[in-house]
């Protein structure tokens, strides 16, 4: 059986283009447009600017949501976490940080992810599949009408971060389609400068992402700075090893506008990859590349039961970070949020235990 349409997810064009084939005017496709990302409404019957009789006809023939909130859960810092599934029954999670000058929603683009990083969680949910650039939109509307009530304003605007589960680069066309859309000034309105793409280095999509142009913005999974380590802690290196991927970012930083830089994120491993030298090594890389718009992000590992880590000494991050910064290297460590519910950088993997705080969806 031939899949509904799916109107989230489709631009103002595809709407006035499925409108005509409907036999209804251009107008009404922009009121669906406005319904569905303006105002953020989840069914036909709230779209109550509509005939009934069109409301009816949509609500048989196409569909405005195609995910279910299975659970979602709260941290004792205020991050929730959701986690939520598509018709076919695969998990979607999205997680929202609140913090006191912006709010940002952390969005997947894969359920599951097929990259196999060893120090991440989701790596063990392997691929499941790709998402659609309308679940990638819908994660970020479930998230707001939930915080904010359906169509309800944000305080300070939205951030979004393309570092859930997944590798965004490898759903590049859905991926940039929902951004896109997303962008529409009639519609969500996130501008491209508020949305940070992740990727744990497909190389070939570097160089085609540099070309867009309402971009958003870049971060690149690095966490080693020598080839052997990199190969066994993020396997995609085999294929693009580290001097292919700093190739890549130098043609990337090529493209960057007066103020603007792009984002290395390490992720820090107590006794693997925090030492003394091993910061060197990475300011080293940096140096010999001649890169001078990018900055560090260094991220304290995330623990859970299955990986085989620990986190860096807090007194270790700190020299980390002062190696760089003394090296002339710009440096900042994130605070983790959500560790609790399995919210944090690589914890997401589908967790729906009991004796995390469940909220009902």
């Amino acid at each position: 059986m031939e899949a509904r349409p799916h109107l989230v997810g489709l631009g103002r064009d595809e709407l006035t283009e499925l409108f005509a084939g409907l036999g209804e005017p251009r107008y009404r496709a922009d009121q669906v447009f406005r319904g569905l990302y303006e105002r953020r409404l989840r069914s036909f019957d709230e779209m109550t600017d509509l005939p009934k009789a069109l409301r009816e006809r949509l609500a048989a023939e196409t569909d405005v949501s195609v995910l279910e909130v299975e659970s979602k859960f709260v941290s004792v810092d205020g991050t929730r976490r959701y986690l939520m599934r598509t018709r076919d029954g695969y998990p979607v999670e999205t997680v929202f940080i609140p913090t006191e000058s912006r709010d940002t929603i952390c969005f997947s683009s894969q359920s599951g992810c097929p990259l196999k990083c060893d120090f991440c969680l989701t790596a063990k949910l392997g691929l499941l599949r790709n998402l659609t650039a309308g679940e990638i939109i819908e994660q970020i509307i479930v998230v707001l009408n939930d915080v904010y009530g359906i169509g309800g304003e944000t305080p300070h605007g939205t951030n979004l971060v393309a570092m859930g589960e997944g590798e965004p680069f490898l759903n590049f066309e859905n991926l940039i389609k929902a951004l896109e859309i997303m962008a529409d000034e009639k519609g969500l309105h996130i501008v491209p400068g508020r949305v940070t793409v992740s990727t744990a280095g497909i190389v070939p999509k570097i160089y085609e992402f540099a070309k867009l142009e309402r971009r958003p913005n870049l971060a690149i999974s690095l966490s080693a700075a020598s080839d052997p380590l990199r190969d066994r802690l993020m396997p995609i290196n085999r294929k693009w090893p580290i001097e292919d991927l700093m190739a890549a970012a130098r043609e990337f930083e090529k493209t960057l506008k007066r103020g603007e830089r792009f984002t290395f994120e390490y992720v820090l491993l107590g006794g693997v990859n925090d030492s003394d030298r091993q910061a060197g090594e990475l300011a080293d890389l940096i140096e010999r590349h001649g890169l001078r718009k990018v900055k560090i992000n260094l991220i304290p590992h995330n623990p859970a039961e299955q990986l085989d880590y620990r986190p860096s000494d807090p007194e270790q991050v700190r020299r980390f970070k002062e190696i760089l910064e003394s090296r002339g290297i710009s440096a900042y460590v994130r605070t983790p949020r959500g560790r609790d519910i399995y919210a944090a950088c690589g914890q997401l993997a589908a967790k729906h235990e009991p004796n995390l705080v469940q909220i009902a969806g």
